[in-house]
């Protein structure tokens, strides 16, 4: 009886850790709805809004890569880090049409 408690105590405590850090490793995804064709919209968490990447999108990356220094790479390769910062860059640069 003894060895069945101990069994089942592990169980719970496992299932209890495992949901626990379930829902964290979920967030840390970056966030990519694909609205069909070939533009993704992104949601930028700092801001709590979406982008449309489209070519005007593209454009403007490229000036903030250039701005930097920096040889292109596709967006969604970068890390979520570098990515926030190009959010907060483009909210501070918006589209001059």
């Amino acid at each position: 009886m003894h060895l069945t408690t101990k069994y089942l105590s592990f169980l719970f405590l496992t299932a209890a850790l495992t949901a626990s850090v379930a829902p964290k490793a979920a967030s840390a995804q970056e966030v990519v709805v694909t609205t069909g064709g070939d533009h993704n919209r992104y949601y930028d968490r700092h801001h709590h809004d979406y982008h449309q990447w489209n070519d005007g999108e593209d454009r403007s990356y490229r000036v903030y890569l250039g701005e930097r220094h920096r040889d292109y790479r596709e967006f969604n390769r970068n890390s979520r880090r570098e990515q926030g910062n190009y959010w907060n860059w483009r909210h501070s640069h918006p589209d001059r049409d």
